[in-house]
């Protein structure tokens, strides 16, 4: 029920209640009756101003955690920002593909591997390259590697292979393949890996590798 339904019910009953009151032997009960309907009128206004209280209090409540949310936002994008602006120290362009590629490789060399995987991350993201591309994710996958991440470097390497088949760092991917199944304790899964490199690659480096590991398993 609304304020003014409630108000207007209100004012209705006060303004002829005066008319209403009379000399008759039943008046005191019609006045008893119209005070709990007065009574009644104002519980509900009551009721009434509590729940706008209430939904004051949510909506004020809404405000501050939208504005909190605002100021976390506001936080991880300086966050981010200063995170680009170490990826991209000592590079003049970081439009410039070859000078990312480079950079990535040059951290690799210092074994800065946190700041090579972000080059080389931003690097497949932002360019395409027929030679550097597929490069990228091989890197990627090597990064992953030394990190113990074999989820993300299978995916790196299964992505060189799938969109690069004709790579020539694709027999390699395969071996690495093998080798995280390999040391995540799948013997079974690794055999059949360095088996299809040999099998599929037998001039390339990463059969003679493959046939190796083979033999050390034995």
């Amino acid at each position: 029920m609304s304020f003014k339904l409630i108000f207007f019910k209100y004012f209705v009953l006060f303004l002829f209640l005066p008319f209403i009151v009379s000399a008759d032997e039943n008046e005191d009960a019609k006045t008893d009756i119209l005070f709990l309907k007065i009574q009644e009128l104002e519980s509900e206004i009551a009721e009434l101003r509590n729940r706008l209280e209430s939904q004051n209090y949510l909506i004020e409540k809404l405000i501050a955690e939208s504005s909190d949310d605002k100021d976390e936002d506001s936080k991880n994008l300086e966050g981010m920002a200063l995170n680009a602006d170490i990826r991209f120290a000592g590079i003049e362009d970081p439009e410039s593909k070859d000078q990312i590629y480079t950079a990535a490789l040059e951290a690799l060399e210092d074994q800065n591997f946190d700041k090579s995987f972000n080059l080389f991350k931003y690097f497949v993201e932002s360019f395409s390259d027929e030679e550097k591309t597929p490069l990228s994710f091989f890197w990627l996958g090597e990064i992953s590697m030394i990190k113990n991440d074999f989820e993300n470097a299978m995916n790196f390497f299964m992505e060189l292979i799938s969109s690069y088949p004709n790579h020539y760092r694709v027999p390699l991917s395969h071996k690495k393949i093998g080798d995280i199944y390999l040391q995540s304790n799948d013997m079974k899964s690794a055999k059949d890996k360095y088996n299809f490199v040999i099998r599929e690659y037998p001039n390339n480096t990463a059969s003679s590798l493959a046939l190796q590991l083979l033999k050390n398993m034995e």
